[in-house]
């Protein structure tokens, strides 16, 4: 019997912010790596995850949404997200169905022209809209670029996802397995940790924390009674930020380390000691050593 070519390759998720591309990979690779909200920029930095079948391997990168900079913060997720065009094979062009063409997609898809890599539309969230309009949303973006292939998908529902796999494979050239097939990330656990606690942070405190919060894993090497000792500290910017994060006698800090501990506890497959502790850092998001220090660096993209 011959065996089947095996096609593998990088692919981008780009697209503005809360399109759902983090969603649409945790579908993907049925585990959750990065991390979901409904807050604009929840990603910051690039994130891979890696697909793997018996004819494939697609090493996705999910990039933070795309939006016009306020601080040294945003220009990094920004570069971050259009760096990864040269990088890749293909890139998926997300965007949310029903939504009217705005100047968010306008200026994704102007770079997009620029790259020359295949390109597919991808219409997420179809699931919350009537069929007929999709069809005048593919037209207009169209219009614009020349998409290799259009999908209308639901990432949180499951709908064309596997086909959309398919096709991506087909697209990718004949190529090696870059990662161990139970491989799904190549991100070091520390980090995978800090978004997990970051993302209790943006779900637990709503609109008062979202874009001010950054988390750092100070040590996570110690056992101490069979249980890993995980120790992280929660920055934000403003004093009265500190309280709404900690809450009345710590309430709200107890109820972000109940529910990160136990997402790390299923991501590590262990047994866990969560220590948490909060500090400001005035106007970090503009403090280059700080953000480097928090593992966003600019040099990334040199």
């Amino acid at each position: 019997m011959e065996n089947k070519e095996f096609h593998s390759g990088f692919v981008a998720i780009v697209g503005r912010p809360n399109v759902g591309k983090s969603t649409f990979m945790n579908r993907v690779l049925q585990q959750r790596i990065a991390i979901t909200s409904d807050k604009a920029q929840t990603t910051r930095n690039k994130i891979s995850g890696v697909f793997t079948d018996d004819d494939k391997q697609i090493v996705f990168l999910d990039t933070p949404g795309i939006h016009k900079p306020k601080n040294k913060l945003d220009d990094y997720m920004d570069q971050a997200a259009i760096s990864t065009f040269k990088e890749v094979d293909l890139i998926l062009f997300m965007t949310e169905a029903g939504q009217k063409l705005g100047p968010g997609d306008k200026f994704i898809l102007e770079q997009l022209k620029e790259v020359k890599k295949p390109t597919f539309l991808i219409l997420n969230k179809i699931d919350l809209i009537h069929p007929d309009e999709i069809m005048s949303q593919i037209e207009e973006y169209s219009m614009i670029l020349n998409f290799d292939q259009v999908f209308p998908i639901s990432a949180t529902m499951g709908n064309n996802v596997d086909e959309l796999l398919e096709k991506i494979g087909q697209q990718l050239e004949v190529g090696p397995m870059y990662y161990p097939k139970d491989q799904v990330t190549d991100h070091p656990e520390y980090f995978i940790v800090a978004e997990l606690i970051r993302e209790n942070i943006l779900h637990s405190t709503h609109d008062e924390i979202p874009h001010s919060v950054a988390v750092v894993v100070e040590r996570m090497n110690q056992r101490v009674n069979n249980k890993l000792q995980v120790e992280a500290t929660i920055y934000l910017e403003r004093d009265s930020q500190k309280g709404i994060v900690i809450g009345q006698k710590g309430s709200m800090l107890k109820h972000i380390g109940i529910g990160a501990r136990r997402q790390i506890e299923d991501l590590l497959n262990e047994k866990i000691n969560l220590k948490l502790w909060v500090k400001v850092k005035k106007n970090w998001r503009d403090d280059p050593n700080f953000l480097n220090s928090a593992g966003y660096s600019v040099k990334d993209f040199n």
